[in-house]
């Protein structure tokens, strides 16, 4: 089989010309010309890009993904090529609904009819991982039921060694390509395609992003029942809407489309800023839109498979640099890149913030219709190959998600200004972090365990002095008779302070 499968994935090179776009990016003009008049046949008028878009498609779903991983890293292809592996679209033709079945019996060792009170045969919706079949438990309530596609584990792991020997070959082989990372690239479509398959995980996530948006005031999280989960099974809750990208039919039913935009770019900053943990999956096919009356309006989040997390310091670090380009402070962002040690250290300041300036300032006071976020990406990444910015992994995930953002906001209102909308919401978010009441909140979240620690000062300190000898008490008391008020003064500094944490506490 892996025979086969290397010889398919040869024929398909040749065939839309892959060979060339190597040898073109390596110079090598003799091979290219080489391989152009033996394959005369071929067809290679399309642009490069298109065609390898064609390429990954023919070779199946597994390399589709691969593609879609790979059009995030704009800061490694060039824009053509990433434009055009965006367009790869995660459809596949369903497995036989009787597979389904019988592994679901598998999974809970009993009949299916003993398990769903109905399940529909016919899937909605099939991906190259699993598939997603309605049912209805016994109590009445409607479920969606995601199973993973049989024997796809084989099928991943046939491919990933292949995608690996493939970039191990471009790596020792071809020293331009180093600078793309294709080992580094392979093993991080490796991590997020395994993630995936482990549906107890995305089951997780889901329930992770409920919790988040409890009060269920802009967005809509369907609750996992976890006595049906399993590694291969998700079982959640049945969530009607409409699709985002149908902008038509919100329109009629009575879907306010500019508060819609809004709450969209609302929802990604709050899950960023506010959770550090992201709905990392963003396109139109992800996200629904609720239209019955109690819930008009909201968004509808499904597929939980892809999910970005932030630290503490990444989110404040991403914080400060929003509302300094908010507010064109371009000394400020590059101050915080060398303190963040993104930048070498040795870097000319002056000469950092007038490259931001160049890329920054001709987006202001514009509309989003008039602003290409890939175009501004672009030109970013090519600013941090000139000044050999280190591309943080954990950000890679939300440019992405911030390029889904572009796209949704683009086609519901192409008049929002997406700057005017997030500073609001930044600024709220700084108030809250630093100054008096960013204190207060800390000192609350500590309070528990500063009550448990200050009762046990005095007895540890006791402890610290007690000595081994008579003689040794006599010395250390002679030289610690200073000290002791010293410490006495402490202990009431200390006893304060947690009165003073302990009325945050009750009155915060």
């Amino acid at each position: 089989m892996r025979l086969f499968r290397l010889s398919k994935i040869i024929r398909v090179t040749l065939t839309y010309g892959l060979d060339q776009m190597v040898f073109e990016l390596a110079r090598a003009n003799f091979l290219r010309q080489l391989t152009g008049g033996l394959l005369f046949w071929r067809d290679l008028s399309a642009p490069r890009g298109e065609r390898l878009r064609l390429a990954l498609e023919a070779l199946g779903p597994i390399f589709v993904k691969f593609g879609q991983v790979l059009s995030t890293r704009r800061d490694l292809l060039p824009q053509d090529i990433a434009d055009e592996l965006a367009k790869l679209q995660d459809q596949v033709p369903p497995f036989p609904s009787q597979q389904a079945i019988a592994h679901l019996e598998q999974v809970y060792g009993k009949p299916l009819g003993e398990v769903f009170a109905t399940f529909e045969r016919d899937p909605v919706a099939s991906a190259s991982v699993a598939q997603v079949h309605m049912a209805t438990l016994f109590d009445g309530r409607d479920v969606a039921v995601k199973v993973l596609r049989p024997g796809i584990e084989e099928v991943i792991d046939h491919d990933l060694e292949l995608l690996q020997t493939g970039a191990d070959l471009l790596h020792r082989l071809w020293p331009e390509a180093r600078r793309l990372k294709p080992r580094e690239i392979v093993g991080e479509f490796n991590k997020h395609l395994h993630d995936e398959l482990d549906l107890m995980r995305e089951a997780s996530n889901c329930s992770q992003l409920r919790r988040n948006f409890s009060d269920r005031a802009k967005l809509l999280v369907p609750e996992v029942h976890w006595d049906y989960c399993a590694n291969t099974v998700m079982v959640m809750e049945r969530m009607h809407g409409t699709p985002i990208s149908q902008k038509e039919a919100l329109i009629r039913q009575g879907v306010d489309i500019p508060t819609l935009a809004r709450d969209g770019v609302e929802i990604f900053f709050t899950q960023v800023f506010r959770d550090g943990f992201f709905h990392a999956d963003m396109h139109p096919g992800n996200i629904f839109v609720a239209t019955d009356e109690a819930n008009r309006g909201k968004y509808i989040a499904l597929d939980f498979g892809i999910v970005g997390t932030l630290s503490e310091r990444d989110k404040g670090y991403l914080a400060m640099n929003f509302l300094a380009f908010f507010q064109r402070d371009y000394r400020r962002v590059a101050e915080a890149h060398v303190e963040s040690g993104w930048l070498p250290p040795d870097t000319r300041l002056d000469e950092f913030e007038a490259a931001i300036r160049s890329v920054c300032e001709p987006i202001f006071d514009r509309p989003l219709k008039e602003i290409s976020f890939g175009k501004v990406l672009l030109r970013l990444f090519q600013m941090s190959r000139r000044f050999n910015i280190i591309i943080q992994p954990q950000l890679v995930l939300l440019q992405k998600t911030l390029m889904n953002i572009e796209g949704l906001g683009r086609e519901l209102d192409p008049d929002l200004d997406i700057w005017k909308t997030a500073k609001p919401f930044l600024q709220r978010w700084m108030n809250e972090q630093v100054g008096l009441r960013g204190l207060a909140v800390a000192m609350k979240k500590e309070a528990p365990q500063w009550a448990t620690i200050l009762p046990e000062l005095p007895r540890l300190l006791h402890r610290s002095l007690q000595p081994k000898d008579d003689a040794a008490l006599i010395a250390q008391l002679q030289q610690l008779q200073g000290e002791l008020r010293l410490q006495r003064w402490l202990l009431v500094a200390l006893a304060a302070l947690g009165i003073g944490v302990l009325a945050l506490f009750l009155f915060c």
